[in-house]
């Protein structure tokens, strides 16, 4: 209860600005939205933190944005190119943060947004993206 109400609490103020809509989040696994991020059918967006790319890498083709950032909505906004009906994805560690997240989001006017729950390093939901092997970048 504690991560989520912290995580609630520090989402909000990036989506302040935008309507507030009741949307629901999709789900991808970690090998769907690798072949779609691939292909270009979606922006896969790695929320973790700088220290975490570092040790596993970001997943392939994923723009990595810190959801801890104060101006969130607007790096969101920009790796979408302001089309908040794009699809986009977003990864985090173990599905908690990008589930909560995507919540936001779809609450916030964004209408096709997918939770990767996997995440990079697993979770009940599968192995994750290191364990199934698939490709990682390094950060800049």
């Amino acid at each position: 209860m504690y991560f989520s109400r912290r995580l609630f609490l520090a989402v909000p103020p990036a989506f302040a600005a935008f309507p507030v809509f009741a949307e629901e989040v999709g789900y991808l696994t970690v090998t769907d939205a690798h072949q779609k991020a691939k292909t270009g059918e979606i922006v896969l967006i790695d929320i973790r933190r700088p220290d975490e790319w570092q040790k596993t890498g970001i997943a392939e083709g994923a723009v990595p944005i810190d959801m801890r950032v104060s101006d969130l909505g607007a790096r969101i906004d920009a790796a979408l190119k302001g089309n908040r009906d794009a699809p986009v994805a977003l990864i985090c560690h173990t599905g908690i943060r990008s589930s909560k997240l995507a919540e936001a989001m779809a609450k916030a006017g964004f209408s096709r947004v997918y939770d990767v729950g996997e995440g990079m390093g697993g979770s009940s939901d599968g192995p994750g993206w290191v364990k199934r092997g698939l490709p990682v970048e390094r950060p800049q």
